[in-house]
């Protein structure tokens, strides 16, 4: 890469893109909402389930103009996901600042383990025991979605919601590999503690990315 090209990913006027897409939102508050999904590349956090390992390597994704990923998104849908990755490695200022120009209602799904940057109008915080969120992400974030992959996950996500602002959703979802032995204990946990609501990856069933 040039330091040319560096210093625009640098500035957010270029960011590795990893794909694109257009899609229907399968998670959380607004599951069932057509969206375009801006995935951008590089993630240090290192989830041991994640789904999308390809995504942490940020060199291996092309440093792409922000002008060309907010014209292709225009193309599609007002509602626009920016998710990773981790997002928040890179500096969203630009991306959305044009995207809110053009009109779009504009998310993110972040670990919240970098400091906000951008202008949002849904914050999707997905917290990871590896790298915990910075206190600005927990201020702002609009919904709360744990991932529960074993037991000590709902001890982890009372931890977590202590933290968030008063007017944050709390989500739980089961991680999709352990979704048949988790969902009954989900189901259970928030039965029993009403504050919390229950999160499926709704995509995956209809088989959509």
């Amino acid at each position: 890469m040039t330091q040319e090209i560096q210093d625009l990913v640098n500035q957010g006027k270029m960011l590795p893109l990893m794909e694109e897409f257009y899609t229907i939102q399968g998670e959380g508050f607004y599951k069932g909402t057509a969206a375009y999904f801006v995935r951008i590349g590089g993630c240090d956090v290192g989830c041991h389930w994640c789904d999308v390992k390809e995504s942490w390597i940020a060199s291996l994704h092309p440093p792409t103009e922000t002008e060309k990923i907010v014209a292709n998104a225009a193309k599609y849908s007002d509602t626009i996901v920016v998710t990773g990755g981790e997002p928040l490695m890179w500096d969203m200022t630009e991306l959305t600042s044009q995207l809110k120009a053009k009109g779009m209602k504009v998310h993110i799904e972040t670990s919240g383990a970098y400091e906000l940057s951008g202008t949002w109008d849904w914050i999707c915080l997905s917290p990871k025991k590896m790298k915990l969120p910075t206190q600005g992400v927990y201020d702002k974030a609009n919904e709360l979605k744990t991932i529960i992959y074993n037991k000590d996950d709902f001890r982890f996500a009372e931890e977590q919601a202590a933290k968030v602002n008063k007017d944050c959703i709390l989500y739980m979802q089961p991680e999709w590999s352990k979704r048949d032995k988790m969902i009954p204990e989900i189901v259970d946990y928030v039965m029993a503690n009403p504050k919390w609501k229950v999160s499926l990856q709704t995509h995956k069933y209809l088989n959509i990315p």
